[in-house]
């Protein structure tokens, strides 16, 4: 069982490859993940629609973020965080490729 957020992260080489998500929690209505990127973006066109929020920080590294209606990409930085509501279209534009991007992802309100 992971018990620390640093600890447990894939190589290098095979953060090029994929994104990793790691259940940390689980309950009725909350469930909490650690993502790893490494140089990842959302494919062209494709956009996140999640019935529930999600409230995501930015542990290490750097990524790109873009709620859809906003005129530009947030960039968030380590410490960075933001509430996505629920039903709200969204992407990764890019993800550090220089360090992994370490996220905490909560989702929350949707069964």
């Amino acid at each position: 069982m992971l018990t620390n957020l640093f600890i447990g992260l894939p190589p290098a080489a095979d953060l090029a490859a994929a994104e990793t998500f790691d259940e940390l929690l689980s309950r009725p209505g909350v469930r909490i993940e650690r993502i790893v990127s490494g140089g990842q973006g959302s494919p062209p066109g494709f956009w996140y629609c999640q019935p529930g929020g999600e409230w995501v920080v930015v542990l290490a590294g750097a990524a790109g973020l873009l709620l859809e209606g906003e005129p530009k990409e947030r960039v968030l930085r380590a410490g960075d965080f933001v509430d996505i509501p629920a039903n709200c279209r969204h992407r990764v534009e890019w993800t550090d490729d220089d360090m992994p991007t370490i996220w905490l992802a909560v989702h929350y309100g949707a069964g």
